[in-house]
């Protein structure tokens, strides 16, 4: 079936492009009400947005199908992201495509505010010569404060040293090294405000930041100060930002987005002679736009194909360097957890991770999502993935647990343990991922090798002469046709388990000769992965 791309808000060509060559379903419906939107949503698999669209909590609960949202930019301010991830649905942004844009029009702003750039233009317009009304300062040897200092507030800081500027930041999330790299010193907020010249704000907007510039923040601003944000409209409160530019306290803000967007014609920042206003086109440029358009379809179509989406905001994160390698791992663990349901169905009270090798060197907490969403996506009702297991689980009591062995395992190099405990009753399985491919390598402790893809039929059985030819023999009296067989043994006529392929599925109806065949102790199942 073909998936269904919704793109609410205008997006750039190459992204569109990009989503039909890999046979995706693509409507383009921009500037829709919210209740067209509540009316369709649930025919999509995947929403990308902008900053226009309001996806909501009414809206994700309309969408039934819906798997992924990609915010063709950085902000994910107009998505209730705690709603999406209740539904199971992951949210990603493009927080790189528009960097270098973002932080040009920081400059852009902080030159016309420096030199009145916006306020001649329009002398010049309206037919007047008037050098004396718009004396402006340089810049060079002016103290710049960021507050932040994220991907955008980097490239800032590395221009204006550039200009010759002193730059101070405050960012309680890191390191004096890292500011330093960067070219800026790291102070307090409070001497971040009392000494800086002009001050840019580089903040998500959320409960924490939301009017994070208020009076008390301005009246600490060294008096005749500038203000520049390119970063969210509620950072900012706006009345408290307008009475300091009436007392004096600010000589100039200059702003790229706002409480309230579009910015309403009434507002008294729009006929304030010391501000300078723009439309929020921060990353308008045509290569930004082009980026972010790819890396919103890229994630859309890396999400519909069961892959993780590069920068998911509700999902655990994986750098692009380690993408390529944790992936294979990724589908392992859930195949193993599909594989467990299917051979010992149990209600689940713990489950263990325990991983050998290098790859317990790297963030493995994605791996426990992917072997939650194996054991439970068949037996809850609520859809389950890598972004909502870890509540489904915290709701059905289940302890997780992880353990890292970084030494080799004996037989490989990279080895997964997956246990699952209720009671008394325990089973574990093995996996490794071998030349790319994912492998089932051990079931309960009894050494078998797999590709976990297909029909199969796993049983106990008393290793004695007679029994997997009898099983044979069973098999290709009812046409059954098979693919590979598999005998794990802890010793020489002990109880051992088979795994045994079959290209067609094995019908049910079948299972009380195979359980003659196997003995009267056992049991076969027919797992399908």
């Amino acid at each position: 079936m073909t998936h269904k791309v919704l793109i609410s808000d205008p997006l750039a060509e190459a992204g569109v492009k990009l989503l039909q060559q890999a046979g995706l379903h693509v409507d383009m419906q921009t500037g829709l009400s919210q209740d067209r939107l509540l009316a369709i949503i649930a025919g999509y698999d995947a929403l990308i947005i902008r900053s226009g669209t309001k996806v909501t909590a009414d809206v994700i609960r309309a969408a039934k199908n819906l798997k992924v949202i990609a915010r063709a930019g950085v902000g994910v301010d107009n998505i209730d992201v705690a709603a999406a991830t209740e539904a199971g649905i992951i949210v990603a942004n493009a927080p790189t495509g528009n960097v270098a844009a973002a932080a040009e029009h920081t400059i852009a702003l902080l030159f016309a505010l420096a030199r009145n750039v916006a306020a001649a233009h329009l002398s010049m317009t309206q037919g007047l010569w008037d050098r004396k009304a718009f004396m402006g300062v340089e810049v060079a040897n002016k103290t710049l404060g960021l507050i932040g200092l994220g991907r955008v507030a980097g490239h800032v800081c590395r221009r204006a040293v550039g200009l010759g500027m002193k730059v101070l930041a405050f960012d309680p999330y890191v390191s004096p090294e890292y500011a330093h790299h960067m070219g800026a010193e790291l102070v307090p907020l409070d001497d971040l405000l009392a000494q800086s010249d002009f001050i840019s704000l580089h903040l998500p907007l959320n409960e924490q930041t939301r009017h994070f510039v208020n009076d008390e923040v301005l009246a600490k601003m060294k008096t005749g100060a500038r203000l520049i944000n390119t970063s969210r409209g509620g950072v900012i409160d706006e009345q408290a930002l307008i009475t300091a530019l009436a007392s004096g306290q600010l000589a100039g803000a200059a702003l790229d987005v706002f409480s309230q967007e579009p910015l309403p014609k009434e507002s008294p920042l729009r006929s304030h002679p010391n501000v300078v206003l723009t439309p929020h086109i921060g990353g308008s440029t045509t290569e930004a736009q082009y980026q972010v358009a790819l890396d919103a379809a890229t994630q859309v179509i890396d999400v519909l194909h069961d892959r993780p989406a590069r920068y998911a905001i509700n999902a655990p994160l994986i750098p692009s360097t380690d993408i390529e390698f944790i992936s294979p791992f990724i589908q392992l663990v859930e195949k193993m957890g599909r594989f467990l349901t299917q051979f010992q169905p149990m209600q689940v009270e713990r489950m263990e991770l325990t991983v050998h090798g290098p790859l317990a060197e790297y963030n493995i907490k994605i791996l426990q999502a992917a072997a939650l969403r194996g054991l439970l996506a068949t037996v809850v009702e609520e859809r389950v993935n890598v972004v909502n297991a870890d509540i489904i689980a915290r709701r059905r009591g289940i302890i997780v647990s992880e353990y890292r062995q970084r030494h080799h395992h004996e037989r490989y190099e990279n080895m997964i343990t997956l246990s699952v405990r209720s009671g008394e009753q325990s089973v574990s399985v093995k996996g490794s991922v071998l030349h790319g491919e994912p492998y089932i390598v051990a079931v309960a402790d009894r050494w078998v090798e797999f590709h976990p893809q297909g029909h199969y039929l796993v049983s106990w059985h008393q290793d004695k002469p007679g029994v997997i030819g009898a099983l044979g023999t069973l098999l290709g009296q009812n046409d059954i046709n098979i693919a590979f067989m598999h005998v794990g043994r802890l010793s020489p006529r002990g109880v051992a388990i088979i795994v045994l392929k079959t290209d067609e599925p094995i019908p049910s109806s079948l299972l009380p000769e195979i359980n003659m065949v196997l003995g009267d102790r056992f049991e076969a199942k027919l797992i399908t992965l």
